[in-house]
């Protein structure tokens, strides 16, 4: 074969595929042919039709599988793992190529010295103290450079778009007290958002129950989203309650990204906690009446019932104004800390969605401490019985020793509602998965494939066609990327090979770190990430900019 010849021919031939091409049309069978890390061609019923079938280097028999793009994580807490972990199977194995970072309002860029340290501290049950980590960088633009050059500038696992996180640029603007911020604090968020905006975040996030972001008003919001509609991006809050008050909460983000005319993305829009049971069509309704308004909106959802956050995140948030180690005082306190459980258990803190707190549901995932593990795996309860003291006691405890480290599941979701919000026309997939901890969420590692097994295979809740739409094409829409997230020539070679007749994740809540089935390949850039079912070394992944 002469040198000519060769350069005709692709790198990687994809032979006799079902493929699901992102869009939610029927699969169809084809050859996809791969070069320089595109899809330079999709030939439908290549062997049947008897047509030149494309030529490459390597040739790989798919049949029996489905080809579909690599999965979109619109909800992802890896803005460090992605750093320390060059593996990171936990997303790798499950298919997914491109993670969405900066969630809940609180990341680590933009910062200076006095927000770095004060973040790092407040989410480090999401993410770790850090301690592993050389925090090189303080603006959006430089974190999204650290990430293309991660592991001695060869990459990183998988791609990562990130969030303006709109809690860590009220940290940096204002501080972390419950009070309106200045017009000139107003000034220099609305900066703080469109530098980074203009350094490559494809939006702004929020977490409305959490410290200092949940401190903004909705004036202060819609004006933040005016800079971020000005610039291309989308709106993604975590909005103020998913427990007594949730319904006003969502019609509240509704309000703001309409009087901004900016797009809206609802993260991990659940109907939980008991006031809740068997309301996800309300709503959907309040989303439809929306769209059918002209509305821009789109959701994600992750396909378990129970959710996962710190600890700290449960108390009001009169308890977290002045940042970590004011909270650390007032746990301290015992008159402080008694107003708090009275808000916890009595009232209803907004912390914890307006419902008073019930410890039988909330399960300790992750301590920070080695001597606090033995407690990983009860529910505070439980915990509590086996120390002979009330739950208030124990969970006090944690917080001080663990300095608000520790890690919770809560199980307070509903089947009913799970199934009824993954159906709707926007729904997108989102892992919201924490990583650490020494018994994490499984949706961390068994999102994707719990998607495809259990609610296409088993129940059928979704065709495989629209699970796979909701889980790539959708997603690339909403973030604006032009050349990704379809089975299309032309666009990136960002890919997944899984079987129909076997996908299923590994994870369990016992075993929360186990690795899927039934997904033998992926491929990032045109390079396989995962091969034969096992974790390569390729670091393909890089920073995805806001175009």
């Amino acid at each position: 074969m002469d040198p000519v010849e060769l350069a005709d021919y692709a790198d990687l031939a994809i032979r006799d595929a079902d493929v699901a091409d992102g869009t939610g049309a029927p699969s169809y069978r084809a050859d996809v042919a791969v070069k320089d890390g595109r899809i330079v061609s999709v030939v439908k019923e290549a062997a049947a039709a008897g047509c030149q079938r494309p030529r490459a280097r390597r040739e790989l028999d798919a049949e029996g599988l489905v080809l579909a793009p690599g999965f979109i994580d619109m909800h992802a807490h890896s803005d460090l793992a992605l750093l320390r972990d060059p593996d990171h199977s936990a997303k790798a194995a499950q298919g997914v190529t491109l993670e969405v970072l900066g969630q809940d309002g609180l990341s680590y860029a933009p910062v200076d010295d006095r927000t770095l340290a004060e973040v790092r501290r407040a989410i480090i049950g999401w993410n770790g103290d850090g301690d592993d980590i050389d925090f090189t960088w303080r603006s959006v633009g430089e974190y999204l450079d650290r990430l293309d050059h991660g592991f001695g500038g060869e990459g990183i696992a998988v791609n990562a778009a990130y969030l303006v996180p709109q809690g860590t640029v009220r940290a940096l603007a204002v501080g972390w007290e419950d009070r309106a911020a200045t017009p000139g604090e107003l000034d220099r968020m609305r900066r703080l958002v469109a530098d980074g905006l203009r350094q490559g975040a494809v939006g702004m996030s929020s977490g409305l129950t959490y410290t200092p972001g949940m401190y903004a008003d909705d004036a202060e919001l819609t004006q933040l989203c005016r800079v971020v509609a000005a610039h291309g991006g989308y709106y993604c809050p975590h909005h103020r309650s998913y427990g007594a008050g949730a319904l006003d909460a969502y019609a509240e983000t509704v309000r703001v990204a309409r009087e901004a005319d900016c797009p809206l993305h609802l993260a991990h829009a659940t109907m939980n906690f008991g006031p809740n049971e068997g309301r996800a069509g309300a709503l959907l309704a309040l989303l439809d009446e929306a769209l059918d308004a002209g509305a821009d909106i789109t959701l994600d959802t992750y396909p378990y019932t129970p959710g996962c956050t710190t600890l700290v995140a449960l108390l009001p948030s009169w308890a977290g104004e002045g940042g970590p180690e004011a909270v650390l005082g007032r746990l301290s306190d015992e008159g402080t800390a008694e107003r708090i459980r009275h808000d916890l258990e009595v009232t209803g803190s907004d912390g914890c969605h307006g419902v008073p707190v019930e410890w039988e549901t909330v399960e300790i995932s992750g301590v920070t401490v080695p001597e606090l593990t033995e407690y990983t795996g009860l529910t505070v309860r439980d915990a509590a019985a086996r120390r002979g003291e009330e739950p208030w006691t124990t969970a006090r405890r944690l917080l001080l020793e663990d300095r608000l480290g520790t890690t919770v599941l809560q199980h307070v979701g509903h089947e009913e509602n799970v199934r009824a919000i993954m159906r709707h026309r926007v729904h997108t997939g989102g892992s919201d998965g924490i990583l650490r901890g020494t018994k994490p969420h499984p949706r961390a590692y068994g999102t994707f494939p719990r998607y495809l097994g259990r609610y296409v295979r088993e129940l059928g809740v979704l065709s495989l066609e629209e699970c796979v739409a909701h889980l790539t094409g959708r997603p690339a829409a909403r973030l604006r990327l032009p050349d990704r997230g379809v089975v299309r020539e032309g666009y990136r070679a960002d890919l997944v090979l899984f079987d129909p007749a076997t996908v299923a994740p590994g994870a369990t809540f016992d075993r929360p770190r186990a690795l899927p089935a039934g997904i033998p390949y992926v491929l990032i850039d045109g390079r396989f990430v995962i091969e034969d079912g096992r974790r390569t070394d390729v670091l393909a992944g890089r920073a995805v900019r806001r175009t």
